[in-house]
């Protein structure tokens, strides 16, 4: 299983676990900095027949075969539909209802189906007369339902049985889960670290694209690879110079963007807005300093506080909105009103 350059210290702190394993670890940090990677390594380690001094899985023995080709009897993942490439197989929870994806958009929750599909699987011995383990990523993915239903099996959590939680944001999950996991932090890389890695996977321009999501690494190669620079650069050219005519005219041109993208790429000019006002530093724009400062320098910060409260406002349901090309105008124009 991969693991990071930037995780080795966080590993060798979680093998002080090992002797005394609780039932349930929520594994949390930024988004984009490989923490589903990390906590799949753990999960083939614990279910290894002989792991290795360090820790990690030997990826000889037969536990870890089956677990490479997903296919472990004593090990399942829990995660949205939208981030199965394919229908679940051995090993993998599904919603119990998928159809085609022809018919309807992959849900991207988790399920109350998909949390009570582990009850057979925890009440039956596991093959290898060892732990069983249950990965669940993203957590902040889970449903109420789901929620609560995964909060009745870590209260009385089946004997043997080890759920590896992961979450990019701890205030979006119920405090009575946060209190039933003992909670590891996985940091994000120093920009030094990340920029290295980006560079070793033949990223151009690496830095710029590692400052714009905020120094998380593999939301940076993503981001690189998807083709979005010129709907985020369209975006920013507007920021940079508001006016209600070219909000209109951006929006039509961000219609068919994936808008937790667009209201990320906001918030983020925003900070940078708020932070040169402040203190004169840019985190996440710096090859737009000229254009940030001068907007900074006429914004009233009672004005930019506003545009900032209603594009996080606007994140929560930027994933389901009627129109896309009204919620982008909408934004915008909200934009303009409080920046210009």
């Amino acid at each position: 299983m991969t693991m990071y350059p930037w995780q080795q210290a966080a590993w060798t702190q979680l093998q002080q676990m090992r002797e005394r394993m609780p039932h349930a670890i929520l594994f949390h940090g930024p988004a984009g900095t490989g923490k589903a990677d990390f906590i799949e390594a753990f999960a083939q380690a614990l279910l290894c027949e002989s792991p290795r001094p360090d820790g990690h899985a030997c990826a000889a023995c037969a536990s870890c075969g089956w677990f490479v080709q997903h296919n472990h009897p004593d090990y399942r993942r829990v995660r949205p539909e939208a981030l199965e490439d394919e229908p679940p197989a051995d090993g993998e929870e599904g919603d119990g209802e998928r159809k085609s994806k022809s018919t309807r958009a992959p849900s991207k929750e988790i399920k109350i189906e998909q949390i009570r599909n582990l009850s057979d699987f925890m009440n039956i011995s596991t093959h290898r007369q060892g732990l069983r383990v249950v990965v669940l990523y993203p957590a902040e993915a889970l449903n109420m339902p789901a929620s609560n239903a995964l909060l009745k099996t870590l209260e009385e959590p089946p004997p043997g049985t080890v759920f590896l939680l992961s979450s990019n944001s701890l205030d979006r999950l119920l405090p009575t889960i946060l209190s039933r996991c003992r909670k590891f932090a996985l940091p994000t890389p120093s920009h030094d670290a990340a920029l290295a890695w980006l560079k070793e996977q033949g990223v151009p321009d690496a830095d710029s694209w590692l400052r714009e999501q905020g120094g998380a690494p593999l939301a940076a190669l993503a981001e690189s690879g998807n083709g979005s620079r010129d709907e985020m650069d369209a975006l920013l050219q507007f920021l940079s110079r508001p006016a209600p005519d070219g909000a209109l005219r951006t929006a039509e041109k961000l219609a068919k963007a994936e808008l937790p993208a667009v209201v990320s790429w906001t918030q983020r000019w925003l900070y940078d807005v708020f932070s040169y006002k402040l203190s004169g530093s840019i985190r996440y724009y710096p090859r737009y300093q000229k254009e940030l400062a001068a907007l900074a320098g006429r914004a009233p910060a009672a004005s930019l506080l506003r545009a900032i409260k209603a594009v996080n406002e606007r994140r929560a349901v930027a994933d389901h909105p009627l129109s896309a090309k009204l919620f982008v105008e909408d934004m915008l124009l909200e934009y303009t009103a409080c920046c210009t």
